[in-house]
């Protein structure tokens, strides 16, 4: 699957680099389609299995230790980081707090500091693309809930097909979860981090 994935990013990559723009201009309304139709399915596939939700009601509150373990463990990064690179830790801790969702944790952040607002684009970017990547290689080597915390918000839209096809189902309705849950960890955390930063 791994190999799959480098092939269609690399045909993606040349395509770019040869498509109109007049046509690259629609490739947004093309991938907000896929994503429906890829989760339309995934959402077929865990509607057919009625134990996963019994077994969800069982786990109770054990299912927030996913979400919260990822999110602890992506704002020790961002302090690393801010140790290794000598960035100022606030600005670093709002990186990382964007957890994948690069879109917005570089809106927020680059009215702020332009620089920093790029990084935080790159810096979630690359870790949507390394979650692809690593993905099926941590569902085989490490564990399943472990593919949740690699991708961290897009386990609930681009990442959720990902992680069904390399787990289970049990593990694709906690993804979800874990997805919506540190989603709105975002929108929380980055603009917080930004106030420290600032001084606001």
């Amino acid at each position: 699957m791994t190999k799959k994935i480098l092939i269609v990013l690399a045909a993606g990559i040349l395509s770019g680099l040869i498509m109109p723009d007049a046509v690259q201009g629609k490739t947004g309304l093309l991938m907000d389609a896929g994503l429906c139709l890829l989760l339309f399915f995934v959402g077929i596939d865990l509607g057919g299995n009625s134990e996963i939700f019994k077994n969800l009601k069982k786990a109770g509150f054990k299912i927030l230790i996913v979400p919260v373990a990822t999110i602890a463990g992506s704002l020790l990064g961002g302090v690393v980081c801010s140790v290794l690179f000598r960035m100022d830790i606030f600005g670093a801790l709002a990186v990382a707090s964007g957890m994948s969702w690069y879109t917005l944790s570089a809106i927020i952040i680059t009215p702020v500091s332009p620089e920093l607002g790029a990084i935080a684009f790159l810096t979630n970017v690359f870790r949507e693309m390394m979650a692809f990547v690593c993905i099926p290689i941590i569902a085989t080597r490490i564990g399943y809930l472990e593919t949740i915390a690699a991708g961290a918000a897009i386990s609930m839209d681009t990442g959720l097909p990902m992680i069904t096809k390399n787990t289970n189902q049990e593990v694709a309705v906690i993804a979800f979860i874990s997805g919506v849950i540190i989603s709105l960890s975002v929108t929380v955390l980055v603009p917080i981090f930004m106030g420290m930063m600032t001084g606001m």
